[in-house]
């Protein structure tokens, strides 16, 4: 009984050490302005950009292939922070602004497939088999995955109301009258 206590102590303490060596010798470094701009992105995974998800598109950004104006949902404010970061020059002013939008379920079409809420990247539609789907407007980015998707055409994208729970001042762009100090 001792033997056997003795051998699997033994197996599991080599394995270990051979497991500590490996992780040492064979350590995968990563690009910490990767990691960086990675932190920057949504992370709604939306494809908007044309990217898979904001892994990829932040990837896509630090070899140099990928304009910093590439995330619809990030807008001029993720555009001109990555640009600082990746230390190049942008021109926010072409930046074509999205009204933004979120969908919208009519419920005389739904019919409950929940083909919808599979693809959405942020979880912003719920719903059940056979039921009624809704969606949490507050987490919608309006990627239109959901659009494509909907067998009855239930799903379309509308306006966001202006209510004073949501209504704010337009803010005028500063970045061309910047004091020197």
């Amino acid at each position: 009984m001792l033997d056997m206590v003795i051998s699997i102590g033994g197996i599991g303490l080599g394995l270990g050490a051979l497991l500590t060596i490996s992780a040492r010798y064979l350590k995968v470094e990563n690009d910490p302005l990767l990691e960086e701009i990675i932190q920057m992105m949504p992370g709604t995974q939306c494809g908007q950009c044309g990217y898979p998800g904001c892994t990829p598109a932040a990837e896509g950004l630090v070899k140099g292939e990928a304009p910093v104006t590439l995330c619809p949902p990030g807008g001029k404010a993720l555009a001109a922070k990555l640009a600082e970061k990746l230390g190049v020059e942008v021109d926010l002013s072409k930046m074509e602004i999205k009204e933004k939008t979120i969908a919208f379920v009519d419920e005389s079409l739904c019919i409950g497939c929940t083909r919808c809420y599979q693809v959405c990247p942020t979880d912003a539609l719920l719903g059940a088999p056979q039921q009624l789907h809704t969606v949490i407007s507050d987490i919608c980015t309006s990627c239109e995955d959901c659009i494509s998707m909907c067998p009855t055409g239930a799903l379309r994208m509308v306006p966001i109301e202006r209510t004073l729970q949501n209504w704010n001042w337009p803010k005028p762009d500063t970045s061309q009258h910047r004091v020197a100090s």
